[in-house]
Protein backbone atom coordinates (compact mmCIF):
# COMPACT_ATOMS: atom_id res chain seq x y z
CA UNK A 1 0.00 0.00 0.00
CA UNK A 2 2.79 2.12 0.64
CA UNK A 3 3.95 1.96 -2.58
CA UNK A 4 0.84 2.72 -4.29
CA UNK A 5 0.61 6.03 -2.39
CA UNK A 6 4.14 7.11 -2.65
CA UNK A 7 2.99 6.10 -6.80
CA UNK A 8 0.01 7.96 -6.52
CA UNK A 9 1.91 11.23 -4.91
CA UNK A 10 4.31 11.30 -7.41
CA UNK A 11 2.25 11.22 -10.37
CA UNK A 12 -0.20 14.18 -8.80
CA UNK A 13 2.73 16.17 -7.91
CA UNK A 14 4.48 15.73 -10.29
CA UNK A 15 2.23 16.14 -12.89
CA UNK A 16 1.18 19.20 -11.51
CA UNK A 17 3.99 20.97 -12.04
CA UNK A 18 4.79 19.13 -15.15
CA UNK A 19 1.27 20.70 -16.44
CA UNK A 20 2.24 24.11 -14.84
CA UNK A 21 5.52 24.48 -16.62
CA UNK A 22 3.86 23.77 -20.13
CA UNK A 23 1.26 25.95 -19.30
CA UNK A 24 3.61 29.17 -19.21
CA UNK A 25 4.71 28.02 -22.99
CA UNK A 26 1.32 27.25 -24.02
CA UNK A 27 -0.15 30.72 -22.68
CA UNK A 28 3.01 32.61 -22.87
CA UNK A 29 1.35 36.05 -24.44
CA UNK A 30 -0.49 36.25 -21.67
CA UNK A 31 1.76 35.01 -18.50
CA UNK A 32 4.37 37.48 -19.79
CA UNK A 33 2.04 40.33 -19.75
CA UNK A 34 1.17 39.50 -16.58
CA UNK A 35 4.47 39.35 -15.49
CA UNK A 36 5.00 42.74 -17.29
CA UNK A 37 2.22 44.18 -15.23
CA UNK A 38 4.27 42.83 -11.81
CA UNK A 39 7.29 44.70 -12.83
CA UNK A 40 9.08 41.70 -13.77
CA UNK A 41 12.58 42.61 -16.09
CA UNK A 42 12.34 40.74 -19.07
CA UNK A 43 9.31 39.39 -18.48
CA UNK A 44 8.85 36.84 -21.41
CA UNK A 45 12.64 35.66 -20.73
CA UNK A 46 11.15 35.16 -17.09
CA UNK A 47 8.29 33.41 -17.86
CA UNK A 48 10.30 30.88 -20.31
CA UNK A 49 12.84 30.61 -17.24
CA UNK A 50 10.03 29.47 -14.74
CA UNK A 51 8.58 27.36 -17.29
CA UNK A 52 11.63 25.06 -17.39
CA UNK A 53 12.37 25.43 -13.71
CA UNK A 54 8.37 24.14 -13.55
CA UNK A 55 9.26 21.18 -16.08
CA UNK A 56 12.18 20.16 -14.80
CA UNK A 57 10.91 19.86 -11.27
CA UNK A 58 7.79 17.96 -12.65
CA UNK A 59 9.78 15.56 -15.13
CA UNK A 60 12.43 14.63 -11.89
CA UNK A 61 9.44 14.10 -9.67
CA UNK A 62 7.13 11.89 -11.88
CA UNK A 63 10.32 9.88 -13.61
CA UNK A 64 12.63 9.17 -10.43
CA UNK A 65 15.81 10.53 -12.99
CA UNK A 66 17.73 13.60 -11.70
CA UNK A 67 15.28 13.69 -8.76
CA UNK A 68 17.81 16.27 -6.11
CA UNK A 69 18.14 18.70 -9.15
CA UNK A 70 14.04 18.76 -10.34
CA UNK A 71 13.74 19.79 -7.17
CA UNK A 72 16.50 22.27 -6.81
CA UNK A 73 15.01 24.18 -9.79
CA UNK A 74 11.85 23.96 -7.76
CA UNK A 75 12.62 25.44 -4.54
CA UNK A 76 14.31 28.50 -6.64
CA UNK A 77 11.12 28.46 -8.44
CA UNK A 78 8.98 29.28 -5.50
CA UNK A 79 11.82 31.37 -3.74
CA UNK A 80 11.86 33.76 -6.40
CA UNK A 81 8.63 33.83 -8.46
CA UNK A 82 6.55 33.92 -4.49
CA UNK A 83 7.37 36.92 -3.47
CA UNK A 84 7.72 38.86 -6.27
CA UNK A 85 4.21 37.52 -8.19
CA UNK A 86 2.32 37.28 -5.03
CA UNK A 87 3.40 40.47 -2.59
CA UNK A 88 -0.69 40.11 -1.25
CA UNK A 89 1.07 42.83 1.28
CA UNK A 90 1.58 45.99 -1.09
CA UNK A 91 -2.13 44.79 -2.85
CA UNK A 92 -5.09 47.91 -2.00
CA UNK A 93 -7.71 46.39 -3.14
CA UNK A 94 -8.95 43.68 -0.22
CA UNK A 95 -10.53 41.20 -2.62
CA UNK A 96 -7.21 41.18 -5.00
CA UNK A 97 -5.19 40.67 -1.69
CA UNK A 98 -7.15 38.00 -0.71
CA UNK A 99 -6.55 36.24 -3.55
CA UNK A 100 -3.09 37.14 -3.87
CA UNK A 101 -2.52 36.20 -0.08
CA UNK A 102 -3.70 32.13 -1.02
CA UNK A 103 -1.53 32.29 -4.27
CA UNK A 104 1.33 33.44 -1.71
CA UNK A 105 0.57 30.67 0.65
CA UNK A 106 0.23 27.77 -1.72
CA UNK A 107 3.21 28.23 -2.93
CA UNK A 108 4.68 28.39 0.44
CA UNK A 109 3.22 25.22 1.15
CA UNK A 110 4.32 23.30 -2.28
CA UNK A 111 8.06 24.62 -1.50
CA UNK A 112 7.55 23.35 2.01
CA UNK A 113 6.49 19.90 0.15
CA UNK A 114 9.56 20.18 -2.11
CA UNK A 115 11.76 21.29 1.15
CA UNK A 116 10.43 17.41 2.18
CA UNK A 117 10.74 15.80 -0.73
CA UNK A 118 14.19 16.85 -0.79
CA UNK A 119 15.12 15.93 2.45
CA UNK A 120 13.77 12.45 1.99
CA UNK A 121 15.43 11.85 -1.32
CA UNK A 122 18.75 12.76 0.11
CA UNK A 123 18.14 10.36 3.08
CA UNK A 124 17.25 7.49 0.28
CA UNK A 125 20.50 7.83 -1.44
Amino acid sequence: MDQVLFWIGRVLLGGFFLFSGLNHFIGLQNLSGYAASKGVPAPTLAVIVTGLLLAVGGLAILFGRYVQIGLWALVIFFVFVTPWMHGFWSVQDPQQRMVEMSMFLKNVALLGSVLLLLYFWKSQS
